[in-house]
């Protein structure tokens, strides 16, 4: 799990220290957190904390465990978000400063950037970045603890039917990056797994201190 904090400059000193201070921060609120959203049978995949003098905004990105598929439903969320903020409210070593808790699941939008992540996205089309070589689409088949094995799309003329290749593998020390593609034919139920879970730039309930 990535634990992110901090703005500004890295290489101002002052910022620097102010980084490393919120980033052990994160990570005491993820051990602190973590047991509570593994009661409700999801991940803790991001803490993120930004500062505004003294008010603090904790931003908690929870998933789906990798072996389930959809999407986090808004009851979940906001079930997850209250039981969080008692946690929060109730944090021994807390210093007393106010803070807005936000809580949502990571969408998909987000990038495949871990084992998990992939797992998570079996059988739907996505877009790999190789570190040699041109980007690939294509349908996600298989995910090993090595790599992933894909059946790519080929590129045909607009409005021609989609060709497909041969399956392919590709070990994940070879891929930079990948992203799941929306495809026009699920429009219907990714706009339907949208409303069932907040993603990163649509942040479920808010909580103030």
């Amino acid at each position: 799990m990535a634990v992110r904090s901090g703005q500004g400059n890295p290489s101002s000193p002052r910022k620097a220290a102010r980084d490393a201070e919120l980033q052990a921060e994160a990570q005491r609120l993820r051990d602190l957190l973590q047991p509570v959203v593994e009661k409700h049978d999801l991940y803790l995949e991001d803490i993120d904390i930004k500062t505004a003098g003294v008010q603090r905004t904790v931003h908690v990105i929870v998933d789906l465990p990798e072996d389930r598929q959809g999407g986090i439903g808004l009851d979940v969320i906001s079930s997850v978000s209250l039981d969080l903020s008692e946690a929060m409210d109730n944090d021994p070593h807390d210093d007393g400063r106010p803070y807005s808790l936000e809580i949502s699941s990571p969408g998909v939008s987000r990038p495949l950037t871990e084992p998990r992540h992939w797992r998570r996205n079996l059988g739907r089309l996505v877009e790999v970045t190789p570190t040699s070589g041109d980007n690939v689409v294509g349908r996600l088949l298989e995910v090993s603890a090595d790599g992933i094995r894909l059946l790519p799309q080929l590129p045909v003329k607009k409005g021609m039917k989609p060709r497909q290749g041969e399956p392919m593998t590709l070990e994940f020390s070879r891929i930079l990056k990948g992203t799941v593609q929306v495809e026009f034919a699920h429009a219907e139920d990714e706009h339907h797994e949208d409303n069932a879970a907040d993603g990163p730039g649509d942040p479920g309930p808010a909580h103030p201190a």
